[in-house]
């Protein structure tokens, strides 16, 4: 695969990079607020979240996992997955240009975390984030992410891991795929697909995955959701198996067009529990939005996978409106804040300022252990 980001984002200007920065904040702040949202209702019928919050659903972070404002696997695995990317683009000063395999071995490292009761320490490779003390919890992992990642063996578009498996798992942590805003539409989507596959094989399940980090790059480089939703069906239209996520990504355009927004629209299109309804689900609350806490309180009332489906909205309205759209007082309340806020920064500073981090005569020790250019794989087993 090329890269054309770099040669693409050294063209942008201060106040172009200054934006994007602050819709890649937005993107993964608010993926994670739309997760912790819904975190505390998923698995629960409509009829019994407003039997227990009120005719309106819940309003506000409920108690999960011990705490208000806790995020799931949604929001860890997106987190490596950036890891992963961030660490691509290190590596390839060295020659190695293998994204795939990068985001790969941050999946990896994400799956160790589910098994270790703490951060492994400085061992070789370990990275800044596997490092942080707080993403060594067990929040509802999904079946075909734990199995797809259980051996070093790389599932890919040719050989995917679960081959049958189209759950969610994969296009809940795609979003980091469409941030590459200087990448073309089509290298974006294929990115996203093939790592997708490392874990859900089915076509559905790494198409959706493509088509989501398409429309959240729309909104990443400025550009409407609508116009973004246009983009990856084009692109869908080629692709064997689209027929699902294709018929998905319809019915969502279709249910805008309806009336109002409600829960019951909503629920039309499915309950978010397999790839391409979480993926018309999450497009569809964010279409409809009439601003970031609107779309996310819509995206996750509902009977199904609500946590998941309220995360890719977030994504979305994130990387559509930038930081300062996030209401301040779920953002105060929010597991992992900084952690989120130091990593979508980081990944903005790669992109733009990276030759000034490792390029040839360069060499940041301070970012070669942040994100380091080997990794040894043995110690995740």
């Amino acid at each position: 695969m090329t890269d054309t980001a770099g040669a693409s984002t050294a063209l942008w200007s201060r106040a172009q990079q200054q934006d994007f920065r602050a819709r890649a904040r937005g993107a993964l702040l608010g993926g994670a607020i739309g997760d912790a949202l819904g975190a505390g209702i998923e698995f629960q019928s409509l009829a019994a979240i407003r039997a227990a919050h009120g005719p309106d659903g819940v309003r506000d972070y409920v108690s999960a996992y011990g705490r208000r404002g806790a995020v799931t696997d949604d929001t860890q695995m997106t987190l490596f997955t950036v890891d992963g990317l961030i660490r691509a683009h290190v590596r390839r000063d060295s020659g190695a240009w293998q994204p795939q395999a990068d985001v790969h071995r941050a999946h990896l490292r994400w799956a160790f975390t589910q098994r270790a009761r703490g951060p492994a320490g400085h061992r070789p490779g370990t990275g800044w984030l596997a490092r942080q003390e707080w993403l060594y919890a067990q929040r509802a992992p999904g079946n075909a992410c734990l199995s797809g990642l259980a051996d070093d063996r790389m599932g890919t578009l040719e050989a995917p891991k679960n081959p049958g498996s189209k759950g969610c798992g994969a296009v809940m942590r795609s979003a980091p795929f469409g941030l590459l805003a200087g990448w073309e539409p089509r290298q974006v989507f294929q990115l996203a697909a093939e790592c997708a596959a490392q874990t859900h094989g089915h076509p559905s399940g790494y198409l959706a995955s493509g088509a989501f980090a398409v429309v959240v790059q729309a909104a990443a480089r400025g550009e409407t959701l609508d116009a973004g939703v246009h983009r990856a069906l084009t692109l869908l239209a080629g692709r064997p198996g689209h027929e699902e996520t294709t018929a998905a990504l319809q019915g969502a355009l279709a249910a805008v067009r309806q009336g109002p927004p409600t829960a019951e629209r909503l629920e039309s299109l499915g309950q978010g529990w397999v790839a391409e309804e979480a993926l018309a689900m999450g497009v569809y609350c964010a279409l409809v939005a009439e601003d970031m806490a609107h779309g996310l309180l819509l995206a996750v009332n509902h009977g199904g996978d609500s946590d998941s489906t309220g995360s890719l909205c977030g994504n979305l309205l994130g990387a559509l409106h930038g930081e300062t759209a996030l209401p301040p007082a779920w953002l105060a309340g929010l597991e992992g804040r900084s952690t989120i806020l130091e990593l979508a920064d980081d990944f903005a500073m790669e992109l733009f300022q990276g030759a000034a981090l490792h390029g040839p005569g360069v060499s940041s020790g301070a970012w070669q252990d942040r994100y380091p250019g080997t990794l040894d794989v043995e110690w995740l087993r």
